[in-house]
């Protein structure tokens, strides 16, 4: 039973101090803070020091002669940098240069009235700009950030990182069924031109035809080759670029054998597939029409 009592009244002490130096907490966390980049979450290292004061209220001893605020206060700090460094990979080398950087920063904008360009900073940290440079990056690159870290200055967004990082390696529906839709539009483009355009591009792009290898097909020169190439290019891309237009920019009526055959080239991919057509289809070659499969003779 006096064990039990004992332990009790030593809880009841611990519980009192540690609710006695709560502000004590606060008050290093402001400290220590400014040494901190903005994305460290203070509330954090509020968490850290009132854990830290829980572990001095466990190990104090009064018998040592040392007041508690004061022991106190170093397992506070103590708990605190242990936590930042727990989060952080960067070596001690770069935390060490990033706060001699801000440090000049600092100093030198109090002294111009503006923030300093990078040429002065150099020049103050006795370094030329590319190593300035790199140091910056060094510093970039050594942030953490949580997925939860709050991006947004605007109160109504509250956006964080995980809402606005963009995963490369995933398409959104949106742009796939964009990039469905333009390749269907270049099939039916490419199987619409002209027959020797169509050979050219074909041959050229989808088979790998070198210019002597058409020139000799066709029986004309590469240069003419070269011409050909340009005049399909100029084609397919006029083509396609009408099927986004709105319906009716166009609306005047073609004039000239020219212009009529551009017009009816136009409307002819339009008709040629509808949209459940297009966006059943994948990648450009692998579900081509059989009249976009044209196979050159090697000689």
């Amino acid at each position: 039973m006096g064990d039990t009592t004992e332990t009790t009244i030593d809880l009841t002490e611990m519980n009192k101090m540690i609710e006695a130096n709560l502000p004590l907490v606060k008050h290093i966390v402001l400290q220590v803070a400014v040494h901190f980049p903005r994305h460290v979450e203070r509330e954090e290292l509020a968490r850290a020091g009132a854990l830290g004061l829980v572990e001095a209220a466990r190990r104090y001893d009064e018998s040592r002669g040392v007041p508690f605020d004061r022991f106190a206060a170093q397992r506070i700090r103590g708990a605190i940098l242990d936590a930042v460094r727990a989060a952080d990979w960067a070596p001690r080398s770069v935390r060490t240069l990033a706060r001699k950087l801000e440090a000049t920063e600092q100093r030198l904008a109090s002294r111009l009235g503006r923030v300093p360009t990078t040429e002065e900073m150099a020049e103050a940290l006795s370094m030329d700009t590319n190593e300035l440079a790199r140091l910056r990056d060094r510093m970039f690159r050594s942030v953490v950030l949580a997925l939860e870290h709050e991006v947004s200055d605007d109160v109504d967004d509250d956006l964080t990182l995980v809402d606005v990082l963009v995963d490369h390696a995933a398409i959104e529906p949106s742009e796939e069924l964009e990039t469905r839709e333009l390749h269907a539009y270049l099939r039916d483009a490419i199987a619409l031109l002209p027959e020797r355009q169509r050979l050219v591009i074909i041959g050229y792009f989808l088979e790998g035809r070198t210019s002597q290898d058409l020139a000799r097909f066709l029986g004309v020169t590469e240069s003419r080759i070269s011409q050909i190439r340009s005049e399909a290019i100029q084609m397919l891309k006029d083509g396609i670029e009408a099927q986004y237009l709105a319906e009716g920019a166009d609306a005047a009526e073609p004039r000239g054998r020219s212009a009529r055959r551009k017009a009816a080239y136009v409307d002819a991919i339009g008709d040629r597939s509808d949209w459940h057509d297009r966006m059943d289809q994948v990648t450009l070659i692998e579900s081509s029409a059989p009249e976009v499969k044209v196979g050159l003779p090697l000689s």
